[in-house]
């Protein structure tokens, strides 16, 4: 998936806080990490995700991932959530 599904989806989660809920509360269809986070903050999502079998796409930059997620500063990872 591209950061395209990401721009257009309806209902995303931005920021590590919002996307461990997320993936933690089964409620993530699929996680977009920045390349460039911190790996000590990233590493227990990508875990999570792994154990849950939630897809990952990996962006390159976290200023790439937020200007996806229509925000002015830099984001480790996003989440689009399932439709209810």
């Amino acid at each position: 998936m591209d950061l395209e599904a990401l721009k257009h989806a309806s209902k995303i989660v931005t920021g590590t806080k919002q996307t461990t809920k997320a993936v933690a509360g089964n409620l993530a269809r699929h996680v977009f990490i920045a390349r460039d986070a911190e790996e000590r903050i990233v590493n227990p999502v990508i875990a999570a995700c792994e154990e849950k079998q939630i897809p990952i796409t990996y962006v390159e930059t976290m200023e790439e991932l937020g200007r996806a997620c229509r925000i002015k500063v830099g984001a480790a990872m996003a989440a689009i959530l399932a439709e209810e």
